[in-house]
């Protein structure tokens, strides 16, 4: 059998991975949307490296959209055979890839009118609502921790990968001419003291281990600093300041870490009185699904929800329902805190928010979660002096922070716990910057792990 690497390759964006048995069959690891790559994405965008038509059936580790937001476009170029997820990430995807589709129709509305001045061709979005209705059609659920046939000769299970609720590790059993290859995919590590999600699950030994790398070089902060840290830039920047605090925040994962450090705020008595907007269309159904699966919460936000039913409300949360909601926000004289997707900055609302409050240096836009270098997140994160948002220059006046505390990904060490104990054969790394890949590879062979490649986009390995 072979498997293909289409992306997340050298790269963090994307996720594609295919299987191809003997007899011709394809199996399909997630199907990701490439975000932030500049000049480069719509191009990764506008093909797959394979045909669509060809696969037999779709396996998605999570809801986030660089997993599964080429699945509309997969369905549209012919793909029809089931996709399997576990229940939370189905219904995640459901709002996810809707609200995908509105914002392609929506910034690509803004961008042809721009366009249409310059004399320059409309561009077309990569699919539209049908599309991503049809696929959600496609979806089947499987629970964690139970073996299913997917194919002739082929299982999966899945094991909680504590990422975001519903996300998980693949795991392949494929017997081909009396003989059984396991191959395990990561998906997306999440973090063993979380603060709201259980720990990575363990997992049957593999055979080979596809695994992400984003924080293969890096240790995170110390989680628990980090409602303080957060309590800081609320401090400097809307007290002090006066200004606004702006945070790019995935809708699913950190905008609900964001609400619960916020209401840990509350608790403690050290919340300013200062109105906090959550303005992305789908976070307030995506925050009602988490709440919607406690038995995925760690033990310490269950006892917290002894004595607190909702650790994700608090007094001056607003969820911003509508467009004109949306602009009057940058219309407010006073200090707030605008919590907006996407959390790389590259697309939704909060693109709007940055090119309205870059300007004024009484503004903060905080990063508090991995960016992609050429995204809009990632440049600022690195220090420009000058962006470009929605086609105009635009000078960074307002002051740009991170929290390093916030993320959903594991880091080196994470990850060397979530492959503890196995032996595989071969290790290929997905799922993170070239540079920070061969770091982390050096670190897994200085443990033991020797065969440990890093594929390139399409390149293809005979398993």
């Amino acid at each position: 059998m072979q498997l293909s690497f289409h992306g997340a390759a050298r790269t963090v964006t994307g996720s594609k991975h295919l299987l191809t048995l003997n007899n011709g069959k394809q199996v399909l690891l997630d199907c990701g949307l490439f975000q932030g790559m500049g000049k480069d994405t719509d191009a990764l965008n506008a093909s797959f490296g394979f045909d669509p038509r060809s696969v037999s059936c779709l396996v998605l580790s999570h809801a986030h959209i660089d997993h599964s937001g080429l699945i509309p476009k997969l369905v549209k170029e012919g793909f029809n055979g089931p996709i399997y997820a576990t229940p939370a990430t189905k219904e995640l995807a459901a709002i996810l890839l809707e609200d995908s589709a509105h914002i392609q129709r929506d910034d690509t509305r803004f961008i042809n009118k721009r366009r249409a001045r310059q004399g320059l061709p409309p561009y077309e979005p990569l699919y539209d609502i049908d599309d991503a209705v049809r696929a959600l059609d496609l979806f089947k659920s499987m629970n964690y921790d139970e073996w299913t046939k997917i194919e002739e000769g082929v299982e999966v299970l899945f094991t909680d990968a504590g990422h975001i609720i519903g996300s998980a590790a693949v795991h392949l059993k494929i017997e081909e001419a009396g003989k059984t290859t396991s191959l395990s995919f990561s998906g997306d590590v999440g973090r063993y003291n979380d603060a709201i999600l259980r720990a990575p699950a363990t997992f049957p030994q593999a055979d080979y281990i596809i695994l992400e790398s984003t924080y293969g070089n890096r240790l995170h902060d110390d989680v628990t600093g980090t409602t303080d840290h957060f309590h800081e830039w609320i401090v400097k920047t809307c007290i002090q300041k006066k200004g606004k605090l702006i945070i790019p925040a995935f809708s699913v994962g950190r905008t609900q870490e964001l609400l619960f450090t916020l209401n840990q705020l509350e608790l403690e008595k050290r919340l300013p009185q200062i109105p906090v907007y959550v303005d992305s269309p789908l976070s307030r159904e995506a925050t009602e699904l988490v709440k919607a699966y406690p038995q995925y919460f760690n033990q310490t936000i269950q006892e917290i929800m002894r004595t607190d039913s909702d650790p994700f409300d608090f007094k001056g949360l607003t969820f911003i329902k509508t467009v004109d909601e949306s602009k009057r926000l940058n219309e407010l004289p006073q200090p707030c805190i605008i919590i907006s997707a996407s959390g790389m900055a590259d697309a939704g609302r909060v693109k709007h928010h940055i090119m309205n409050n870059i300007s004024d240096e009484r503004n903060t836009i905080l990063m508090v979660g991995y960016c992609e270098p050429r995204s809009l997140g990632g440049r600022l994160m690195n220090g420009a002096k000058e962006v470009k948002i929605f086609g105009e220059q635009y000078k960074v006046i307002a002051e740009v922070g991170q929290m390093r505390s916030m993320s959903a990904h594991g880091d080196y060490d994470d990850l060397c716990q979530f492959i503890k104990g196995q032996s595989p054969r071969k290790i290929f790394l997905v799922h993170g910057e070239y540079d920070v890949q061969q770091e982390f590879a050096k670190r897994l062979r200085s443990k033991g792990y020797r065969a440990v490649e890093i594929p390139e986009q399409h390149a293809v390995t005979n398993l």
